[in-house]
């Protein structure tokens, strides 16, 4: 059998961190994917309206349409007039959807300071940093960039 090649390992690597991120997400999160995404991006950016979303992430307004109403439903977003004076309604994070996505993030790295409980901090370091390129690279052929703090 031929050597995979880096490529191969990359694919089959991320293909079991996905399965293991959504074994994860079965086993006690609070908060579903989109949910928990959502949320970490109107955090970052403060309050945002469905077309600012869609443009974010690429979806159609129908998917977000469902994401927003159930996330309003749950307690996690309200929606508010645009703080700055435009006429689309935003969407902003309650105290409520603070304190559970607070809770799951911190959930999430309880569980990486497991999985890594052996590796320096210097490794850990590397890592984030491989997994930052690593996204930008998606990012920048995908033409929208994650915030970051």
């Amino acid at each position: 059998m031929d050597k995979p090649k880096p490529t191969h390992l990359v694919e089959f690597e991320t293909m079991l961190l996905g399965r293991y991120v959504q074994a994860g997400a079965r086993s006690g999160a609070h908060l579903d994917r989109s949910a928990y995404t959502l949320l970490s991006r109107i955090r970052m950016e403060g309050p945002m309206s469905i077309g600012q979303l869609r443009d974010a992430f690429g979806l159609d307004t129908s998917t977000l349409n469902r994401q927003t109403a159930a996330m309003l439903r749950a307690g996690l977003v309200e929606r508010i007039p645009d703080p700055e004076g435009g006429i689309a309604r935003k969407f902003r994070i309650t105290d409520e959807g603070e304190r559970r996505l607070e809770a799951d993030r911190s959930g999430n790295v309880s569980g990486l300071e497991r999985v890594m409980a052996d590796w320096t901090p210097e490794e850990v370091a590397g890592f984030a940093a491989y997994l930052r390129r690593f996204n930008t690279g998606i990012e920048n052929l995908d033409g929208r960039p994650w915030p970051r703090p």
